[in-house]
């Protein structure tokens, strides 16, 4: 009897597999999987809720890139670097938000609440490089924290949902514990470079409670999108400021700046 249940298992399993793909198939029927971002349908091997063509119009910021900020660059002197402070050892970003459907998909995230698209936005951000100290010596993610009512408005923060995602693929830890907002500033979205820098200066905090926690690391902040960098570096400031050794920048979405290259 036990050889004839070991010679059936194969039967068994193929019988599995096909049931598994025909509910598949009738639910896809009965309850189809519409685009987030343009509203066709989603295909099965598409496997989200973003279809293949509005993935492949997504802008991925185009070849060469300054080696620290990570920013398309068409002359030996970068642009972009002057934004960083001397703590932040690298930038990375992995599309153009103004060209192509990235800002879309982002929006999808942030403002429609598809949080599900947080694990295809994380797979792509995986596989951006860093140099490779920055790769060995990453400890820990850390997530731009929002403020409490824009948190009690959206539910949740799409910085932490692409950081929870990022960590699990990078294989290091996400602390949501460490940075918080000391207090409530202005919408980024309408605001010049200079008017962003002062809405956001000493919003954020290291709580007494995590400072022993980061004293020496190399930290890694994530967000979804990154125009000036204004929001970054008054997190940056934070860390470094109570013992954090070094900082990189982490996000999905790059604002262009003028005379940038949008397509690759």
């Amino acid at each position: 009897m036990e050889r004839a249940s070991r010679r059936d298992r194969p039967e068994s399993n193929r019988a599995l597999a096909a049931a598994a793909v025909l509910a598949r198939s009738i639910v896809d029927f009965v309850l189809p999987v519409c685009c987030a971002v343009c509203d066709r349908l989603v295909q099965a091997e598409d496997r989200g809720i973003v279809c293949g063509h509005c993935w492949s119009l997504v802008r991925e910021l185009p070849y060469p890139r300054c080696q620290r900020c990570g920013h398309p660059v068409t002359t030996h002197a970068c642009k972009w670097c002057v934004n960083l402070p001397v703590f932040v050892r690298a930038a990375r970003s992995y599309c153009w938000i103004g060209a192509g459907t990235g800002k879309e998909i982002v929006h999808a995230l942030k403002y429609d609440g598809w949080t599900r698209l947080a694990e295809a936005m994380a797979e792509r951000m995986a596989h951006v490089s860093f140099p490779s100290d920055v790769t060995r010596e990453r400890a820990a993610l850390i997530p731009v924290p929002l403020s409490r009512n824009r948190l009690r408005e959206r539910g949740f923060n799409q910085s932490e949902i692409l950081a929870a995602r990022l960590a699990d693929m990078w294989t290091i830890p996400m602390r949501k514990d460490v940075l918080e907002r000391a207090s409530s500033t202005r919408s980024q979205t309408q605001l010049t470079p200079g008017e962003r820098l002062g809405n956001v200066a000493g919003a954020f905090s290291v709580p007494a409670r995590a400072r022993a926690a980061i004293r020496g690391l190399h930290l890694v902040l994530v967000d979804d999108v990154v125009t000036t960098g204004s929001t970054l570096r008054a997190c940056a400031d934070a860390l470094f400021a109570t013992g954090a050794r070094t900082i990189s920048y982490m996000t999905f979405g790059r604002a262009p700046a003028s005379g940038d290259r949008l397509i690759p």
